[in-house]
């Protein structure tokens, strides 16, 4: 039956089972093949002779941010609702933006309190782990206490995270999840705590991706490079030496915003996007041209 369908209608094939005589599909295109537009999918049964019926309906899209409350994490939750979906903000601090859950994601008892509160709802199937902080030091300096804080906030947080709302996205058939790893991943001064969380974040999307492929789960990474966030000027202080230096090598001439990284989140998010997984996008002006593997 699969023959009955157009190619374009396949590749965003979110469901399928057998009903009687019937084969039933959940796409997030008609047969004919055009794209139905954010949170709507199409029902259709399909006989030994082609289409029965086919009726669209909407559904709710949720989506999950970590560390949302500000910087690049409510930019992309502002982007979110602005798709219409039902944008949920796990963090420590309040957020302005959807609905905030209260959670320090540091803290493994805390972050499935959260977790629980944010499902309460419903299944989500679109996660984007943002969380992070820096610890900036020498290798000298860092501390095995910070080496360890970086680990549980940067990367436990994230499997935690997609571990609680794996199976929504597995009933589903679909979801798209997103780490918000870092250039410094690469290689940086004074960042041997995050760049070695920064990197297991990579690692982490590409197991992933090839688990939970074939259940119609994607999951990319994106690595920004210079953004102005908070997170960024406090790690790097406004005309220090070593901001102006950085600021100097960006091929773009310019820092990056929040937006930018938004931006790349909202391509991977996308239903559209069910053929891209297990990639990292630098967002980064051109700073990483020559560093990062192809």
């Amino acid at each position: 039956m699969f023959a009955l369908l157009s190619p374009v209608f396949l590749d965003v094939l979110i469901m399928s089972l057998n009903v009687s005589n019937y084969e039933v599909f959940v796409t997030s295109r008609r047969p004919r093949g055009d794209w139905l537009g954010e949170g709507r999918r199409c029902l259709i049964l399909i006989d030994q002779h082609g289409v029965v019926s086919d009726r669209e309906k909407t559904v709710t899209e949720r989506l999950l941010v970590t560390g949302g409350a500000s910087g690049i994490g409510r930019a992309i939750a502002l982007a979110g609702l602005k798709r219409g979906w039902d944008v949920i903000v796990v963090d420590r601090s309040a957020s302005d933006v959807g609905h905030s859950v209260l959670a320090d994601l540091s803290d493994r008892d805390s972050t499935a309190a959260g977790l629980a509160e944010a499902l309460s709802g419903g299944p989500i199937t679109r996660l984007v782990n943002n969380v992070g902080a820096v610890f900036p030091a020498s290798l000298e300096k860092q501390t095995l206490a910070e080496l360890d804080a970086s680990h549980m906030l940067n990367l436990s947080s994230a499997v935690q995270c997609a571990q609680a709302l794996l199976p929504g996205m597995t009933d589903a058939g679909f979801g798209r999840i997103v780490n918000m790893s870092s250039r410094a991943a690469l290689g940086k001064e004074l960042r041997t705590a995050y760049a070695a969380a920064k990197a297991g974040l990579i690692g982490l999307t590409r197991v992933w991706a090839l688990e939970l492929g074939p259940a119609g789960i994607t999951v990319n990474a994106i690595g920004p490079g210079p953004i102005a966030t908070d997170l960024f000027m406090n790690a790097n202080p406004a005309g220090s030496p070593r901001t102006e230096a950085i600021v100097d090598s960006v091929p773009v001439g310019r820092l990056g915003t929040p937006d930018d990284v938004a931006h790349a989140a909202g391509f991977f998010l996308d239903d559209r996007s069910g053929f891209v997984t297990g990639q990292t996008l630098y967002v980064c002006g051109g700073l990483t041209v020559g560093v990062a593997p192809y």
